[in-house]
């Protein structure tokens, strides 16, 4: 679903008056944050990740060609596009700029009508951006994420638990005798069982921070943050369990269900942890619970 929550402005500015100012244009429309020096910029933009940064170039310390340097090569915050806002007109110092990689000027004294213009042409591009990775990260069959979805979320979850130091769970399930199903029903009604899989995995999901994703073909994974072997165990029961209880309708007026084998694991990542051998293990136990009569969990050894 695509997310439609307010966008933000962070103000970066060592003058009050024009802090007040932008603000008083811009809050309306925007949720508006603000710093005061270049060290402060940084750290809120870490802390709120704002889609549009208007950054001023003359301020003590730390000035706006440092910061925008800083932000640049700051992972997470380096494509946030950055609108000066300056009284210097010299088209050097616009060239400057925009060489380092800003993406408009705003001269002083600055006119509402001006600032609205140029911050709402760079939210539009950020939107549309954001739409198409969005879009480009679900599965168009069942609307859960796909593949490229999961990596990114893993690559979050995975680095918020080495620095937590906690555990994640990971799940990797699989449609049993999905290939026979498909010959005996055909691909459409086989459709019909990946999206009512997927559906029920996500229903299955209590936590806001677990997250499903179709892995391909008849594959399934989920990530559990914060989560044991015993909670994951727990969580691939709940969803095998539900599975294994769903009628999906034919076209015919019959039903027919299916069952799904699963493969945990978990651990706490530290530094040398691979996070391919961990999705690996996963796997092996997968295959092992085919192997063992399927419709069934087992966990990595």
């Amino acid at each position: 679903m695509i997310d439609t929550k307010k966008n933000s402005v962070l103000i970066v500015d060592d003058e009050n008056a024009n802090i007040l100012a932008l603000t008083h244009i811009l809050s309306a429309e925007y949720t508006v944050y603000a710093a005061k020096n270049g060290s402060n910029a940084i750290i809120a933009a870490e802390k709120y990740m704002p889609d549009v940064i208007l950054l001023d170039i003359m301020m003590p310390e730390m000035d706006g060609y440092a910061v925008l340097r800083t932000l640049k090569n700051t992972e997470g915050v380096s494509d946030i596009p950055v609108i000066f806002i300056t009284g210097l007109s010299n088209s050097n110092d616009e060239e400057k700029g925009l060489d380092m990689g800003a993406a408009d000027y705003i001269y002083k004294p600055f006119g509402s009508a001006i600032v609205k213009l140029r911050v709402k042409n760079q939210i539009k591009m950020i939107n549309h951006i954001q739409t198409i990775e969005l879009l480009s990260m679900i599965d168009q069959l069942t609307s859960i994420s796909n593949r490229r979805g999961f990596d990114k979320r893993m690559d979050m979850e995975w680095i918020r638990a080495m620095r937590d130091k906690s555990s994640i769970g990971f799940l990797i399930m699989d449609v049993d005798k999905f290939k026979v199903y498909n010959d005996a029903y055909g691909h459409q009604q086989g459709d019909i069982v990946l999206q009512s899989v997927a559906r029920t995995v996500e229903q299955s999901l209590n936590r806001p921070g677990d997250f499903a994703a179709r892995w391909g073909g008849e594959e399934f994974v989920v990530l559990l943050p914060n989560t044991n072997i015993a909670g994951a165990v727990l969580v691939a029961e709940l969803i095998r369990t539900n599975i294994a209880s769903i009628a999906i309708p034919c076209s015919d007026g019959s039903e027919t269900n299916v069952t799904i084998s699963i493969g945990a694991n978990s651990v706490i990542p530290k530094m040398n942890t691979s996070r391919d051998a961990f999705v690996a293990d996963a796997d092996k136990a997968l295959y092992r619970a085919k192997e063992t009569g399927r419709n069934r969990v087992c966990c990595a050894e």
